[in-house]
């Protein structure tokens, strides 16, 4: 399987999602937008993953790479690729399925409890998942359930955080894909959106849960092995 990953800065990248995709001996490639690189050539894309970043979708001004990356994510969710988008990737996925995205009413920034919709069928990707757990966040938008996805998940800051289209692309708010040295590049680059709020964390309080990373990066391999198997 060949999977190819957009990555939109230096400091949000794949994290464990590249441990489970060398552990199943699938091909990866990337196009980091931030240096400018060419999109693949789409018949060249079996899984297309879409990442975070603290751009919102609505910034094409400030990068006007967007207008393209859309627009390609568009094509592949028409040619039934497999997508899977995370935090800003979600919500690139929503925009290009029609749905708005704007401003949540709180950021959410920190390890926070998710609660997963019962009514999940053999075809779900989190029908192996507990029902609630504790994931990693760090938005400040949200989106409007485009026409015909199935709303997944739900946190108490945020409603709609992860949903589904088809059988083929798969949209999650959060992040299970990230290990420790994710998390301080986050803290790093973006320490300056943790103020003092319901929702958000402080620095410390997000690196003392470290025995979280093990649980939610089984999760996203579980989720992964399920959304991908009928590649």
């Amino acid at each position: 399987m060949r999977v190819h990953y957009f990555q939109h800065v230096s400091f949000e990248n794949p994290g464990s999602i590249q441990h489970w995709v060398e552990s199943r001996g699938h091909s990866s490639s990337t196009t980091q937008f931030f240096h400018d690189d060419a999109l693949p050539k789409i018949e060249d894309v079996d899984f297309l993953i879409i990442l975070g970043g603290p751009m919102g979708v609505y910034d094409e001004k400030l990068f006007p790479w967007l207008v393209k990356e859309k627009d390609f994510i568009s094509e592949a969710i028409r040619q039934k690729k497999k997508v899977l988008g995370i935090c800003l990737g979600a919500q690139l996925i929503a925009s290009a399925l029609g749905a708005r995205v704007y401003p949540n009413a709180q950021k959410e920034i920190g390890w926070f409890p998710l609660k997963v919709f019962p009514d999940v069928d053999s075809s779900n990707p989190f029908k192996n998942i507990p029902r609630q757990f504790t994931a990693f966040h760090w938005h400040g938008d949200t989106f409007d359930l485009p026409a015909g996805v199935r709303l997944i998940a739900e946190s108490e800051a945020c409603k709609h955080q992860a949903f589904i289209f088809g059988e083929h692309v798969l949209g999650l708010q959060f992040h299970l894909e990230v290990m420790q040295v994710n998390v301080e590049l986050l803290i790093q680059n973006c320490g300056n959106e943790l103020r003092e709020a319901l929702y958000i964390q402080t620095a410390e309080q997000i690196r003392g849960l470290k025995k979280e990373y093990e649980i939610v990066n089984s999760h996203m391999h579980q989720i992964l092995e399920q959304f991908s198997s009928s590649i």
